[in-house]
């Protein structure tokens, strides 16, 4: 209470300094309120930022970057090389290293070829580690200076251009304008925190504890995934002058496991051999950690001064790629012995010749990680397409081999049928695949390209169908137990001979995007139709003749119907090929 010099309460002096008090009070829990707000909006808009970018650095170095892993062989110098150079130009190890679960598990890459990308894409993340050190190296350049001048620009080609290629290099504006604001954004609010005893013991316990700094930085980038967003953070913090060189070390081991949490995930529904390539990327990172972690252990108990002094965004910046590069010079040589690793940790299991079935049912060139790389997608449902119309061909071969054999042998009917399984389980597969990538940023060639796959799947299909109609009229025939005359078999191999011909062309048009090739599976199909009318007539005279039982030769012209059909069908896919390239027959 405060009192009068005559002793009494003076009431509108205590509600007044009591307000007093209160208010500031007030206005000091309303600065620390919006300062916690201000460190949250800034972090969202730096990992926002940073999807931005990494998302339209992709989609325009997508075939780039195709171009690059078509350049992959055995030799794992080159591996890490293009695996460094897709890190830097997507801005994610983490998103490489995905990418390479999905190729291994497509089987476009084979795991030594991916040891050595992921050792590349450890090297390639150190770039943006840099970008936001720039602040303070980068002088009068620095990214906050010109990052909103940038987003403008971004954003306005973003509303009034209808060109794709410049929208997509206007989302890497848009993009860097965002994360280096956010950036900025999260250092004025730390800035409040910067002489915090909370914070300084906090980071003294993590530099005391390396496997508790450790532990911190692989947590945290587990959680956001993405070690080039979490080594962010912490040099944001770092500009602040709130962490030390001991506790900055150890984390930013940690951060190179934490980022390993992506591509584990993401092979989680992946064959085995995807599976170890993420279990490679694991072991490389820490191996790494625990190496550096003993050097820097002894380093520090030998430096102490130097392991409580404050370090700079930069001085961070120069670790992590001295880091990074050095274990990858350190274990290269030793990427074999990861491969054979892996096998210890996922064994692979032997398959029986009866499990062959449903692995043939699994799509074996689509995976989804393949999605972040569009033109890669395209490619691969290519791929896909055409080993479904490759079955069909196989299937085709059985048939016609068995029918004139004379003898059709059950079990080749009954494969032919099995095969028609995998085929329209394959079909819905595709066509979902085909749907994820019409919505995806790719080139008007490539989405003429998806929308004739679209179309070609089901023409494959219904081929498949007819030939699954064929083997059952070899069934009708063998249950007769008649024989197919020997001119009837002869214009049967004539006739398959240009049939195939005709879907091995279109086929192959579609593999290659083949104009030429389209053109001959036209001209195959044009002779079909000439052929079949000749064999039809011939037949039906050889009924009439007696030479075959009229019972079987209405199978017979059933077979050669059917074949008609699928030499259609091979018509119609050449003409999606030549559409595709602008050239109509």
């Amino acid at each position: 209470f405060f009192f009068t010099a005559e002793g009494r309460v003076d009431f509108r002096e205590l509600v007044k300094d009591l307000a007093a008090h209160f208010h500031t009070r007030i206005e000091l829990r309303q600065i620390g309120i919006r300062d916690e707000a201000k460190l949250i909006g800034g972090l969202g808009m730096f990992l926002y930022g940073m999807d931005i970018m990494a998302s339209g650095l992709q989609k325009t170095a997508g075939n780039k970057m195709k171009d690059l892993l078509g350049y992959l062989t055995n030799n794992r110098i080159l591996g890490v090389l293009v695996g460094a150079l897709v890190t830097a130009i997507i801005q994610s190890s983490s998103a490489t290293t995905v990418m390479v679960v999905g190729f291994v598990n497509a089987g476009i890459m084979n795991l030594t070829q991916a040891a050595g990308v992921i050792m590349g894409a450890n090297v390639g993340t150190t770039i943006t580690a840099w970008l936001v050190s720039a602040n303070e190296w980068a002088g009068a350049l620095k990214p906050d200076f010109f990052a909103p001048f940038i987003l403008g620009i971004g954003a306005f080609i973003i509303t009034f251009s209808n060109k794709q290629k410049m929208t997509q290099k206007a989302e890497i504006a848009v993009g860097f304008g965002i994360l280096f604001i956010g950036l900025s954004s999260m250092s004025s609010s730390i800035g409040v925190y910067q002489d915090s005893p909370v914070f300084y013991k906090a980071f003294q316990v993590l530099g005391g504890n390396p496997i508790l700094g450790i532990l911190v930085g692989a947590v945290v980038t587990a959680i956001i995934q993405s070690s080039s967003a979490s080594v962010g953070i912490l040099q944001t913090l770092a500009m602040r002058g709130i962490v030390n060189w001991r506790s900055a070390i150890f984390i930013t081991l940690g951060q190179n496991i934490g980022t390993c949490i992506t591509a584990i995930l993401s092979s989680a529904g992946a064959n085995k051999t995807a599976k170890r390539a993420a279990v490679i990327h694991l072991s490389f990172n820490v191996l790494g950690a625990a190496i550096y972690g003993v050097i820097m252990t002894i380093f520090f108990g030998i430096f102490p001064d130097l392991a409580m002094q404050h370090i700079s965004s930069t001085q961070i910046s120069i670790f992590h790629s001295i880091f990074n590069i050095s274990v990858t010079i350190l274990l290269f040589p030793f990427a074999n012995a990861l491969v054979k690793l892996s096998g210890l940790i996922i064994r692979e299991e032997p398959v029986e010749d009866e499990e062959e079935e449903p692995e043939e049912k699994a799509l074996r060139h689509l995976d989804p990680r393949i999605l972040e790389t569009p033109a890669f997608a395209v490619e691969n449902a290519v791929k896909e397409v055409v080993r479904m119309g490759e079955i069909v061909l196989k299937n085709l071969n059985r048939v016609t081999k068995e029918a004139m054999s004379g003898e059709p042998r059950q079990s080749k009917i009954d494969k032919v049928h099995n095969d028609e399984q995998v085929i329209n389980h394959l079909e819905p597969m595709i066509t979902e695949y085909l749907v994820k990538i019409s919505h995806l940023a790719i080139t008007e060639k490539e989405m003429k390209v998806v929308n004739n796959l679209f179309d070609s799947i089901t023409d494959i299909e219904r081929s498949g169908d007819h030939v699954e109609n064929m083997a059952g009229y070899l069934q009708h025939i063998k249950d007769m137990n008649e024989n197919i005359s020997e001119d009837a078999i002869e214009e049967l191999r004539n006739m398959n001979n240009i049939v195939r011909a005709a879907f091995e062309s279109a086929i192959r048009a579609i593999e290659f995007d083949d104009t030429k090739e389209a053109k001959e599976a036209l001209s195959y199909a044009e002779d079909v139709y000439c052929t079949r009318k000749i064999i039809r007539k011939r037949h039906i005279q050889r009924m009439k003749d007696g030479a075959c039982s009229p019972d079987i030769g209405v199978y017979f012209l059933d077979i050669i119907s059917s074949m008609e059909r699928i030499a259609g069908y091979a018509f119609t896919i050449a003409r999606y090929i030549l559409s595709q390239n602008d050239e109509e027959e």
